[in-house]
């Protein structure tokens, strides 16, 4: 009986981590609309960057001071300036990067050909020896499976153009707002394309990086929330020379912008996996 009431209890454990990556991706899909609505709306890319990671690092730092309390390692100036290069690779160049391609194709575009992230950042760790590739292991198949898929479909989904669908809100319109503007969408959506992709290796980079960093500060919710901290300061020096002498581009009202800046807190895109999985294992 103990073998079997502790089955589903493991189950559950072990299912976890699936069930967070699930609900950020969901978050993630709203993110990218609501981004796109706001910088859609004239709001600065830079600006939203940096106003996002300010809330994501209120939200955060309180869990972190109660969660990490007994775990969080003493920091030392090689975890310091891991920390802040973490801070550059995401949430500044990957970030704008990404907003910027996002601001040339659309949010679903933007969404599916960062669907090349996974295979990204599988070479880079190959390189670095953090992953390894056995031929011969059903495992090792599978990861350059997925890693061979994901790459197509990013390229198809670049490259191919299928017809205009119809909905009974947008019969009649979507059609000729875009006749005559072939060309024009297609050099966006390539442009697009490139801005995003460079701002993959970015997060690749980041992603691996984190890895490293988690080995020696192994506090998943302090990190983020330092990483967060790091990304507004390093975020607003590069907006506040970006948008110089533009003051008004960090006013906010009660529209998509200020919506967009809260909510992507629940969609940020950093080492959230590990501060959702946290959570859940101390509730």
């Amino acid at each position: 009986m103990t073998i079997l009431n502790g089955a589903p209890n493991g189950l559950l454990e072990r299912s976890k981590p699936f069930i967070a990556i699930t609900f950020l991706q969901i978050g993630l899909a709203g993110m990218d609309i609501l981004s796109k609505a706001a910088l859609n709306q004239g709001m600065s890319n830079y600006v939203l960057v940096v106003y996002r990671h300010a809330v994501a690092t209120l939200v955060i730092a309180p869990f972190a001071l109660i969660f990490d309390r007994k775990v969080r390692p003493k920091m030392t100036w090689s975890i310091m300036i891991k920390i802040m290069v973490l801070g550059l690779l995401e949430p500044v160049i990957d970030q704008n990067l990404y907003f910027l391609g996002m601001k040339y194709t659309t949010a679903t575009f933007a969404a599916a050909i960062i669907n090349i992230l996974p295979a990204i950042t599988f070479v880079m760790a190959c390189i670095v020896g953090l992953e390894k590739v056995r031929l011969k292991s059903v495992h090792s198949q599978a990861k350059v499976t997925g890693t061979t898929a994901t790459v197509a479909g990013a390229m198809v989904m670049t490259l191919i153009k299928g017809p205009v669908v119809e909905l009974l809100w947008t019969k009649g319109r979507t059609f000729h707002a875009g006749q005559g503007t072939a060309g024009v969408d297609l050099h966006s959506s390539i442009k697009g394309a490139l801005l995003i992709t460079v701002g993959a290796f970015s997060w690749a980079g980041f992603v691996i990086l984190q890895a490293i960093t988690l080995q020696t500060y192994p506090a998943e919710l302090s990190l983020t929330a330092l990483i967060c901290l790091m990304g507004t300061v390093e975020g607003a020096i590069v907006a506040l020379v970006m948008e110089r002498g533009n003051p008004q581009v960090w006013a906010l009202n009660w529209d998509t912008k200020l919506l967009a800046a809260v909510y992507s807190v629940c969609g940020d895109d950093h080492p959230h996996i590990h501060q959702q999985h946290k959570i859940m294992h101390h509730s």
